[in-house]
């Protein structure tokens, strides 16, 4: 008893975020243990903090009444996003158990597309209407039998659900109480419909420093809000969807000691296999000038260089604008702008690494090694940042991920393409030597 009473002193002298990150890491009796002995409010705070993985395997530790407890005090859209990721045999047994109106709300969101706004929306929500005093407004904020969590936006609706605006909570309460909500409601009001992408939602949120963006039906009928955090959420995934993508591999879609080690592997085979591939064009063109290099086997020492500042120089250009992309700065209708920006860079980059290199070559192996190396940089700089601008651009235009054109595919091409470069400027400087 002693043990138990200096453990719960222990757990209720530890943060909310420091039990969610350390619990996980135990094992699962002991997580269970621990998880029993923090109070209600503070036990669901900890778990609505878990990935959804580790939310599934403290499921499982735990007995089937504290399950219910904690399924139905959950909110709607976190638990579908746990829902989505369980095996649906499973999901559609642990929403059986959901009280009725739960049950209810938690289906509305898993019928919508998993991409969509409409997923990640809260149903829980306090309208007023235009008409209200503030004082009616906050009265009736106070008497809510259930208040939702989120109560920093407030949406103005007409008689028939319709969103005509919104009003932030501390402009209620600092108002006049005679005030009518129509006068609080702010200058512009932002809104999204429930099939949107979740991305979209996300970066309107951070755009327009909103901390919740009201969802509409395509009547624009309010249906819910998206919140600040779980927009936070969205973009910290697909941040890391795109970085994942950047170095050559699928996103783990889990923590990563979370995922086994076939996993790991398995989110990286593919990649390699496919840069792998890519990789035979490289052999193929020097295969193809294998006689000139015999001739000249000084040009085999510029190779790594040569094809080093290629991929460099495309995979920078490339990271740029796939950012670029993602915070919505630029789009295809600025391809020229981008090829013409990005051309002279690459240009500039390439007088700067041929006035450079080109003597240095020069001195050592000869004046016309010192041009073919510095002709090649200057023209390998400019494609190179080239190539890397537009595939990320066309990638998105065609409907494919612009990350999957990612670095290493990109440094892979401009490998072949450099080569065939070098090669040709080597046999137009040296003429019969070749």
């Amino acid at each position: 008893m002693d043990s138990l009473t200096a453990l719960r002193s222990e757990l209720a002298d530890t943060s909310t975020l420091t039990l969610a990150d350390e619990l996980p890491r135990m094992d699962l009796a002991e997580q269970a243990l621990r998880f029993r002995l923090l109070p209600k409010d503070r036990a669901l705070a900890v778990f609505e903090e878990f990935d959804t993985v580790h939310q599934q395997e403290l499921l499982d530790g735990l007995k089937t009444e504290t399950v219910h407890d904690l399924l139905d005090s959950m909110e709607a859209d976190d638990r579908a996003k746990l829902f989505d990721e369980m095996p649906a045999m499973v999901a559609t047994r642990l929403q059986g158990q959901l009280s009725p109106a739960e049950r209810r709300r938690t289906a509305q969101l898993l019928g919508y597309d998993p991409e969509s706004a409409g997923r990640i929306m809260t149903p829980d929500y306090v309208s007023l209407r235009a008409s209200m005093t503030a004082a009616a407004a906050i009265e009736r904020i106070r008497h809510l039998r259930a208040r939702p969590r989120h109560l920093d936006v407030l949406p103005v609706t007409d008689g028939h659900r319709k969103l005509i605006g919104t009003v932030v909570l501390p402009d209620l309460v600092a108002a006049d109480p005679e005030s009518l909500v129509a006068e609080l409601m702010a200058d512009e009001l932002h809104q999204i419909t429930t099939d949107a992408d979740q991305e979209q939602a996300a970066r309107l949120i951070q755009e327009a420093n909103l901390n919740a963006l009201p969802v509409v039906d395509h009547d624009d009928r309010l249906v819910g809000l998206i919140t600040f955090d779980d927009a936070m959420e969205i973009l910290e995934a697909e941040d890391t969807e795109d970085a994942t993508r950047a170095g050559a591999a699928e996103p783990l879609e889990r923590p990563y000691l979370a995922a086994g080690v076939f996993m790991l592997a398995r989110k990286r085979a593919l990649w390699l296999l496919m840069l792998g591939f890519a990789g035979i064009l490289t052999v193929s063109v020097l295969n193809h000038y294998e006689a000139s290099l015999s001739q000249v086997t000084v040009l085999a020492v510029f190779i790594s260089l040569l094809t080093g500042v290629g991929g460099n120089s495309g995979s920078q250009a490339s990271a740029m604008i796939i950012r670029a992309m993602a915070v919505g700065e630029v789009r295809f209708s600025d391809t020229f702008k981008i090829i013409w920006r990005e051309g002279r860079v690459g240009l500039m980059l390439g007088v700067l690494l041929s006035v450079v290199g080109g003597p240095i070559v020069g001195l050592v192996y000869g004046w016309q090694i010192g041009l073919i190396i510095a002709l090649t940089l200057l023209v390998i700089c400019t494609w190179s940042t080239l190539v890397g601008s537009f595939l990320p651009l066309m990638a998105k235009k065609v409907g494919i991920d612009p990350a999957v054109v990612s670095a290493p595919m990109i440094s892979t091409l401009c490998d072949a393409t450099g080569l065939v470069i070098y090669f040709s400027i080597a046999a137009a400087v040296l003429g019969s030597a070749l």
